[in-house]
């Protein structure tokens, strides 16, 4: 009888212990699939976070390359043609100065950086179409040059003219008609030395770092009219990308109201899309399609 009682006991022991047993087992299980539970929901948070910041990233890279995108088949018109008779200079210049006003704005009052980035950018671009437009223009001089002996004497005075066209002449009638590239070049360093000098002096006054604001997007939004006014004394809208030009400035100034940018930035786009459209009307206006209606 002891002995059965013994065995009893001892196999409720065992039981007891492969209770235990099953039961540190099941909540090392529990534990193990919570762990794993948790890992996995920190995985998908991280991939979630880092979906988002490529997404940031995306739309950031977007406003800051964006606003070159519509030049570049215009340059590539440019490049091919070798006329840039359908391109004004003058967008140039008012891009430059525009965004070179605007860098200076950002060190008076700082606002997003893809905003920075994008003139830095636009910058470097509009230098890259002038120097082709000067380089295409000075060929197409150099093309209609007499070569003949006879007219030796006309070439050399004709060359002589053509290169007394620099900044260092000082000559109003030909300003932003120089033909050496280096002459632009110039114009621009002077220009950024004055005007960084008189932000650093003035870095402190709140009007100044406002007027300075104003002024940038207010050059940006008359982009289109040096252009339009070409169009208009041309009668021709030849070898331009308007289309691109359109979805570009739609682009940004899209991007600008999402972003809660300041007013002025989106009130720009929105005069910019307005000259955009009445260059388009001229597109229409001026087509070869459209004059034989009229006729």
């Amino acid at each position: 009888m002891e002995n059965a009682k013994q065995c009893a006991e001892q196999s409720a022991i065992k039981a007891s212990e492969a209770a235990q047993a099953a039961r540190e087992t099941a909540s090392s299980a529990k534990d193990t699939m919570k762990a794993a539970k948790e890992q996995i929901d920190i995985q998908r948070q991280e991939s979630e976070r880092v979906l988002t910041e490529a997404k940031e990233i995306r739309k950031q890279s977007e406003q800051v390359f964006g606003g070159i995108v519509p030049y570049i088949p215009q340059y590539l018109i440019i490049q091919r043609s070798q006329n840039a008779e359908g391109f004004s200079n003058y967008v140039c210049l008012t891009l430059l100065i525009a965004n070179i006003i605007r860098i200076e704005f950002w060190f008076g009052k700082h606002f997003e950086i893809p905003l920075l980035l994008q003139s830095i950018v636009m910058i470097i671009c509009m230098l890259i179409m002038l120097e082709l437009c000067i380089r295409v223009y000075s060929k197409s001089l150099c093309h209609h040059l007499p070569v003949n002996q006879l007219n030796m004497s006309h070439t050399k005075e004709l060359t002589l003219d053509i290169h007394e066209k620099k900044f260092t002449d000082f000559e109003m009638n030909y300003f932003w008609k120089w033909t050496t590239f280096t002459s632009y070049l110039q114009f621009l360093f002077v220009f950024i030395f004055v005007l960084s000098t008189t932000t650093w002096l003035l870095l402190d006054n709140i009007l100044y770092i406002e007027i300075i604001g104003f002024l940038a997007v207010f050059f940006e939004a008359l982009l289109g009219t040096p252009q339009f006014m070409r169009n208009f004394r041309l009668k021709s809208t030849e070898g331009m990308s308007v289309l691109m030009w359109t979805s570009g400035d739609i682009f940004k100034t899209v991007y600008f109201i999402l972003r809660s940018a300041p007013k002025q930035f989106w009130l720009c786009g929105m005069l910019q899309i307005s000259i955009d459209i009445a260059i388009l009307c001229q597109v229409v206006f001026y087509s070869e399609k459209y004059r034989f209606r009229r006729r």
